[in-house]
């Protein structure tokens, strides 16, 4: 018997166990780490269209203390892209990991603070003050998360599966709203004295449980096998985010018109329809968070299934036909709400979280990260995703909160909005290059 030949198929056989293993893992643990950061940006999402208007800026009347609320909770969309620049400069010269690890930490622990900040009443605006830091903070870490959790999932996967695994971080956005939408219901079924005073603080505070298991997760996946690829290959890029400036702008520009649309949905869904349906057509908030739950519930389904079936029609494709779907549901998911009756409610938050957002998130990760060489890939999706974050989630609250007012207090401004973000989106889409594993 051939000794060596034996040893070589044991160790290939191992070989291919333990890359199984690895890629397996990295999309479990971009799951989980995505969790945690989400659930605890979601949070202060739902707290500022609840509660923060009421324990942060009293003195304003009621619509203005939501429209402040929502620019606090803006803040965190403003530190995206500086997130996204500065883990991605690092991300594309020391590695994917690290910074994984760094984003859990810097979106913990400023969650945990939050959660202590005394109100208005016991140390005035200065409240704000640090609630606009923390959040800041918050969206500095995001900026970074995205591109490194979806990065190792992809990186990591084998030829033909890359758009199922690229969905494995994005399904965790579905487990950390399910998560942060519960601890909300939960506590604002509390006396309102007692919401506002403490109860609003204990899902902030709890984040700590949820950074030491995403931290004992991440820490075991192994480093980017493309990145690994690009350090033996040479020296890694020493400016990425202006090589990304220098050499490809057009991949930038494209994907932030695409990308906005996408965000600016599902926030408007998740955030500003909760304050409109909450607050104009004084729908119970517990329903309406019950509802958005069960789209989140669904979206664990249909997420992975949508990054399935990217991998047959195509990223491109798909994401193009989610658009279309956008487009053709925004007036008839506010005409739904408008019914008021509970069931009509309930089904237009499921379609909206559950079913019209996984269709245009799940191909996300291939088809943006498919656009740029790995020695830039973590600044390239980072760079564009998060300035898509400030344009689309950022700021679409506050632009939809005006157009309502505009509108007298009827959606119809907002549908417009929605509308024209899907058409620019669908011809961006468009001038992207259809790449293959």
């Amino acid at each position: 018997m051939d000794v060596r030949s034996t040893t070589s198929g044991v160790s290939g056989a191992s070989a291919s166990r333990m890359r199984t293993r690895d890629y397996i893992l990295a999309g479990w643990a971009s799951m989980a780490g995505t969790t945690v950061e989400w659930y605890d940006f979601f949070l202060y999402g739902t707290a500022a269209a609840l509660i923060f208007n009421k324990v942060f800026f009293p003195t304003l009347d009621p619509i203005l203390g939501t429209l402040a609320a929502f620019a606090t909770y803006g803040v965190g969309f403003i530190g995206r892209p500086m997130g996204g620049m500065v883990f991605g400069h690092f991300g594309d010269r020391i590695g994917r990991k690290s910074m994984l690890l760094a984003t859990l930490l810097l979106m913990g622990i400023p969650s945990m603070v939050i959660g202590l900040i005394p109100s208005y009443q016991s140390i005035g605006y200065w409240a704000a003050v640090l609630l606009v830091a923390m959040r800041f903070l918050q969206g500095v870490a995001v900026g970074g998360e995205w591109g490194g959790a979806v990065l190792m999932a992809v990186e990591h996967a084998p030829p033909g599966r890359k758009g199922f695994f690229g969905s494995l971080p994005q399904t965790g956005v579905g487990f950390g709203l399910i998560l942060s939408s519960i601890a909300m219901a939960t506590v604002t079924a509390l006396p309102e004295s007692d919401l506002l005073s403490w109860g609003w603080r204990v899902p902030f505070l709890a984040s700590i449980l949820l950074v030491l298991v995403g931290w004992v997760i991440r820490v075991r996946v192994p480093e980017s096998p493309d990145f690994e690829r690009v350090k033996s290959q040479g020296q890694p890029v020493k400016a990425p985010v202006l090589e990304v400036l220098r050499r490809q702008p057009r991949e930038l520009l494209i994907i932030i018109g695409a990308r906005t649309a996408e965000n600016t949905w599902f926030y408007l869904v998740v955030a500003f329809a909760l304050a409109y349906a909450a607050n104009q057509l004084k729908i119970p908030k517990t329903q309406i968070l019950h509802a958005i739950t069960a789209g989140a519930v669904l979206s664990l389904a249909t997420m992975p299934f949508s990054g399935w079936l990217s991998d047959r029609i195509g990223q491109k494709g798909l994401f193009l036909a989610g658009l279309v779907i956008m487009g053709l549901f925004a007036a008839p998911f506010f005409s739904m709400l408008e019914t008021l009756h509970p069931g009509m409610v309930w089904w237009a938050m499921v379609l909206g979280v559950g079913v019209v957002f996984p269709i245009l998130y799940a191909p996300e990760s291939q088809l943006f990260a498919a656009q740029f060489p790995a020695e830039i890939r973590y600044s390239g999706i980072s760079v564009s995703v998060q300035v898509a974050g400030v344009l689309g989630g950022g700021v679409a609250p506050m632009i939809a909160t005006a157009l309502l007012a505009y509108g007298g207090g009827r959606p119809r401004y907002v549908v417009i909005y929605m509308v024209v973000l899907a058409v620019i989106a669908f011809l961006c889409t468009l001038m992207m290059r259809s790449r293959h594993d």
